[in-house]
């Protein structure tokens, strides 16, 4: 019964992990249209979710863990608005580098990976069960 309960605790922790990255995206996501406040100031910079594998020392099985979420550090977008407030000299504002094409890509992926881990827990969880039943 213990392999069950090490397969529910990786998947836990899968679901854990892409639960983070769904915020993630989501933040994004609601700052995709920001644009700095001043000529001088950065928008929104994107954030990116990485990955890495930590050894769940009770179990002594490796799981997925968010490892960190950093910025991207590609360029901000620009936009020619010579009227709003955070115009440079040459017209141009500033806008946040998130592209909503790739984060729905993004969350896509997050979303069968986060379902593909629920339904290893659904199937272990059955597992568990009937082996419950048996032994009753």
């Amino acid at each position: 019964m213990s392999d069950l309960m090490k397969s529910m605790s990786i998947s836990a922790a899968g679901m854990k992990a892409q639960g983070t990255r769904l915020r993630v995206i989501s933040e994004n996501m609601a700052n995709a249209g920001s644009t700095a406040l001043t000529p001088d100031a950065d928008p929104y910079r994107r954030k990116v979710v990485t990955f890495g594998i930590v050894l769940d020392r009770e179990l002594g099985v490796p799981r997925v863990d968010v490892a960190r979420i950093s910025r991207d550090s590609s360029d901000f977008n620009e936009s020619y608005q010579p009227g709003h407030p955070a115009a440079n000299a040459s017209g141009y504002v500033k806008t946040s580098n998130v592209n909503a094409l790739v984060e729905m890509a993004d969350m896509r992926e997050a979303e069968r990976s986060y379902e593909a881990n629920l339904k290893v827990m659904q199937a272990s969880r059955g597992m568990l069960q009937r082996t419950i039943d048996l032994l009753r």
